[in-house]
């Protein structure tokens, strides 16, 4: 015979009124799904898309495929608006219903009653995370250029002038501080998708000599990881201008770093990259000294964390207002979804503008309609409550 196990740690049981009030979020949230995603991608892709199909002359089946490619980010926009609408309806409909009334007879008090909700509104958090971050970048990407390749329109997908990077390294003094010096200076004029040209490379790193390097042209050699730099002059100075020497070169090979060309070869668009794509991209636009620039793309990267969470604001709200005694129907839940999410995506514009404006910090400007949210659902939550 088995022995039975000396420890045994039991799942936490789904209450049958749990599994209820899941069910009864789960139907609209999906249907939730399909029509705000059907809307996203009508108004934001497919009448663009029927416009290049009959002027353009782009194929369907080229259509077709920017479609589906453009569909994951319209379903990431779609769960929080979704999950509005399913909280809004179910618990309108359980309270019109007066279940909710005999719930509370039984002992059962509004906060565990939205319990579900809030789980529910979590999970899909964690989707629409996932799918912001990993997903739709890429999707998106792919779509930009399947347009332009269907188009004979491809754009270069590198930024082709003014290449500046900078290298630093951290320098420990005799009275024991440590700070960053600059060791190396990048920069090169052009770059057209394969070779930079015109550069000019400022190399600090040895001690007791200077070293500029001037160039026509230079390309990155993948097989022996140096670059190639053609037609050039080498100029070595000693930090106080004591001698110099110079050296013309037609071919001359170097082991410097490759992250000019991973800088040059970047998307621009905040809408094709990841948090840690964006992050790095933020690292190369401050070296631009752009303060408007720097400040727009702190705000799309905590945009870009914060936009998940609406999943929660929303959730909570729908709930408490779902709560309160009302006899609402369907369509009344619908028209006041749609005001909600107008009035909410109203103030995240407004924020996150005044965030690149400078008048609120980047961090603020991306959470502020998340905190406001969060507090207009708590305080509709204690009302239904009382």
């Amino acid at each position: 015979m088995d022995k039975e196990p000396k420890f045994f740690l039991p799942l936490p049981k789904i209450s049958v009124m749990d599994r209820y009030v899941t069910v009864e979020l789960l139907l609209p949230f999906l249907f939730g799904i399909g029509l705000f995603t059907s809307l996203g991608l009508s108004i934001g892709t497919l009448f663009e898309l029927i416009r290049k199909v009959t002027e353009s002359g782009l194929l369907l089946s080229v259509a077709f495929k920017i479609l589906f490619l453009r569909m994951p980010g319209f379903i990431a926009l779609a769960f929080p608006m979704s999950l509005l609408l399913a909280t809004l309806m179910a618990y309108s409909r359980l309270s019109s219903d007066s279940e909710i009334i005999a719930l509370r007879s039984v002992g059962v008090n509004i906060y565990r009653l939205v319990i579900p909700a809030v789980i529910l509104s979590l999970c899909v958090t964690g989707m629409t995370f996932f799918i912001n971050d990993v997903v739709t970048p890429s999707a998106n990407r792919e779509a930009t250029l399947t347009m332009q390749r269907a188009l004979n329109r491809v754009r270069p997908t590198f930024k082709d002038r003014n290449i500046l990077y900078p290298e630093y390294k951290t320098v420990q003094y005799d009275d024991g501080s440590r700070h960053s010096v600059l060791e190396r200076l990048f920069y090169a004029q052009e770059f057209n998708g394969e070779e930079m040209k015109d550069l000019t490379i400022l190399d600090l790193s040895r001690e007791g000599l200077n070293q500029i390097l001037t160039a026509k042209t230079a390309t990155w050699n993948i097989g022996d990881n140096v670059w190639d730099f053609f037609n050039g002059t080498i100029y070595l100075i000693s930090p106080d201008g004591a001698y110099r020497n110079i050296v013309r070169f037609e071919h001359q090979q170097l082991a410097l770093s490759r992250a000019p060309l991973d800088l040059a070869q970047r998307p621009p668009n905040p809408d094709e990259m990841s948090i840690s794509q964006a992050r790095e991209y933020l690292e190369v636009v401050k070296l631009q000294a752009d303060e408007k620039e720097i400040r727009k793309m702190m705000v799309r990267i905590q945009g870009k964390i914060s936009l998940p969470f609406v999943c929660v604001v929303f959730g909570l709200i729908g709930s408490a207002l779902g709560l309160r005694p009302q006899n609402t129907n369907k369509a009344t839940s619908f028209g006041i979804c749609v005001g909600l999410i107008f009035s909410y995506y109203l103030l995240s514009f407004v924020s996150e503008s005044m965030g690149i404006w400078g008048i609120l910090t980047p961090l603020m400007a991306a959470w502020l309609p998340n905190l406001l949210g969060l507090g207009v659902g708590t305080w509709l939550l204690v009302q239904s409550a009382k």
